[in-house]
């Protein structure tokens, strides 16, 4: 069981994003939105949505980064396991309690306000409660790592997470004694990868780049009607 989850289960999640996610813009372009409710109750999601997106941005790259970054970099950059630890812990704490915070209250604002609970999915809350999961499950892995600040669970994921990417067939062999709440951390997100095509989370990926490139156009008033109706 072990082996399916953290060697095989990886890449159904992530082959379900990549070609969900396609697959999606293609058939379903006008679904590909974050059917935003900032009409209802606006000073609350401006607030939330501003915790919630930048903690949760600062995580996801900070993840990103910490766990993809090939050890001999860390090495020749002279970045000891220990500094990596600490920092990850500080940074990620603080993020994650400031996505928290506003997460419980963009889901608050969806659950309480009959206006806004109609106008939201199924999806949509089981998408936000699993990213509130996901968020109290990485705050509570702290209390471990507090215990391991020589960096030497972390370099367990780190070596995991680059063994998927490698296509390492014993790629799960390196968690294999991992604590459990780093397990539940690593299985909910893959969860979240696996439902990301199916949810408002797709819109993380419209990053609007061709404006920077795209020739500027002015719009105007039709003159086929002045034509037709001369001034007097």
């Amino acid at each position: 069981m072990h082996g399916f989850i953290f060697g095989i289960y990886p890449y159904i999640a992530l082959s379900v994003l990549l070609i969900g996610s396609i697959a999606r813009y293609e058939r379903d372009p006008f679904t590909w939105k974050s059917s935003s409710s900032q009409l209802l109750r606006r000073k609350q999601l401006i607030v939330g949505s501003v915790l919630f997106h930048v903690g949760v941005l600062t995580i996801f790259v900070g993840h990103l980064v910490g766990l993809l970054t090939p050890l001999w970099v860390v090495e020749a950059l002279h970045i000891s396991h220990e500094l990596k630890q600490i920092t990850a812990v500080v940074v990620g704490g603080v993020a994650g309690v400031a996505a928290l915070i506003g997460g419980i209250m963009l889901i608050w604002r969806r659950l309480a306000d009959p206006r806004i609970r109609a106008s939201s999915s199924t999806m949509d809350i089981i998408i936000l409660s699993l990213l509130l999961l996901q968020l109290c499950l990485g705050l509570l892995t702290i209390t471990v790592s507090l215990q391991h600040l020589d960096g030497g669970e972390m370099v367990k994921f780190m070596l995991w997470a680059q063994a998927i990417f490698t296509f390492d067939a014993n790629a799960a062999s390196y968690v294999e004694d991992a604590p459990l709440l780093f397990e539940l951390h690593i299985v909910t997100g893959l969860t979240i990868f696996l439902l990301f095509p199916f949810s408002r989370l797709v819109h993380m990926l419209s990053v609007p780049l061709r404006y920077l490139w795209r020739p500027g156009f002015q719009i105007v008033r039709s003159r086929k009607g002045a034509k037709n109706h001369p001034a007097e």
